[in-house]
């Protein structure tokens, strides 16, 4: 499920690696956790992943932000998160 996927991010800025490329993850919750953005970007490349995610009273919502729905589910699923210092500061 994509939000069981979105809620292994903390909140902020984290990293992870995807496909053996290291990604800056920022993940940013609005409206009570009702909205979350998340944007990944890989350092030192030009690959991008961009969603916002909706939970509205029936249904959540995935919308992806200019790719498709599936490239933003695998990665979601597949990016391996790094625990460093920084990232543990809470």
């Amino acid at each position: 499920m994509v939000l069981d996927d979105l809620n292994r991010v903390k909140e902020g800025y984290s990293e992870g690696i995807y496909n053996t490329k290291k990604y800056g993850l920022t993940k940013t919750i609005f409206n009570g956790g009702k909205s979350i953005k998340f944007y990944a970007e890989e350092l030192g490349g030009n690959d991008f992943v961009s969603l916002n995610y909706y939970i509205i009273k029936d249904k959540e919502l995935l919308k992806p932000c200019e790719m498709a729905e599936q490239k933003v589910i695998h990665f979601l699923q597949h990016v391996t998160l790094i625990q460093n210092e920084e990232n543990r500061k809470v």
